[in-house]
């Protein structure tokens, strides 16, 4: 038997054996992290209690929690959580699909790539959140200026994420192909594609929380429904502790988006180290 016949099962074990431990480890974090909450928890209550801030900046955490019971027994805020959620995923997916498309043809033709990359670098150095009032006008109060502004923001993410997956192929590997007489397809579904994909997962993942961040700052200019929505008309309404409480979904939706995409991104790319 070889060395490596033989180096496998035991690999194979010694990573059985080691799930316990980490079990064990995954049960500290959760519980450090259980921790911090309540610790922050713990701290916004005590200043919120004292008068440190004055209550029409900060709400205490029962008035938050408290208004947070009453929202999710209205079916209008799971209507709006709704509408957001819809433009989101349209959005992100409009977008990642054509941004991965154009960032691999940029990668694969660099002549093509030295023509518009100042153009690319232009657009994305513009601030587009501004654009959100341009968007309101073209497409008035509907879900598609929401779609237009996330989508403008994910769309340069899913580029550069793309771009950087090609050009970090190993050329040595490339040249070695085609010396083996690899064809261009095999070339990039063998040896291009795999070790680019880590890269343009990690922009899916980072693009679907900013497709989040494009909704919901174009129902704060002007929408009809929607999470934002409810957040600029508490604001307007100085309700401190729906705006708190809103603050607070949105923030819970953006963490379980992330643990889903990096347990999706595992899943996929389990065969890597």
């Amino acid at each position: 038997m070889s060395e490596l016949e033989t180096a496998v099962p035991a690999a194979r074990r010694a990573s059985s054996s080691s799930s316990p431990r980490s079990m064990r480890a995954g049960g500290g974090l959760l519980a450090a992290r259980i921790g911090v909450l309540a610790a922050l928890v713990a701290i916004w209550y005590v200043v919120a209690r004292l008068g440190w801030v004055s209550p029409t900046v900060l709400s205490p955490p029962g008035t938050v929690f408290a208004w947070l019971g009453n929202a999710f027994a209205d079916v209008q805020f799971w209507s709006d959580l709704a509408a957001t959620m819809l433009a989101t995923v349209i959005a992100w997916v409009l977008a990642t699909a054509a941004g991965v498309v154009v960032g691999i043809v940029l990668a694969l033709l660099p002549r093509l790539e030295r023509v518009v990359d100042p153009f690319l670098s232009a657009l994305n150095a513009m601030p587009r959140i501004a654009l959100a009032p341009v968007f309101v006008v073209a497409f008035g109060l509907t879900i598609n200026a929401k779609i237009a502004l996330a989508f403008s923001l994910v769309l340069f993410i899913s580029i550069s994420a793309a771009r950087a997956g090609v050009a970090s192929v190993d050329l040595d590997h490339t040249r070695l192909a085609e010396v083996l007489g690899a064809s261009k397809v095999q070339k990039f579904t063998k040896i291009l594609l795999p070790v680019a994909v880590p890269a343009i997962f990690g922009g899916i993942r980072l693009g679907l929380v900013y497709a989040l961040l494009g909704t919901v700052t174009a129902e704060l200019i002007g929408s009809t429904d929607g999470i934002g929505q409810e957040l600029q008309t508490a604001a307007g309404q100085f309700q401190i502790e729906a705006m708190y409480g809103l603050l607070i979904v949105l923030a819970v939706i953006a963490s379980l988006i992330n643990a889903a995409m990096g347990a999706l991104e595992r899943r996929i790319l389990q065969w890597q180290p």
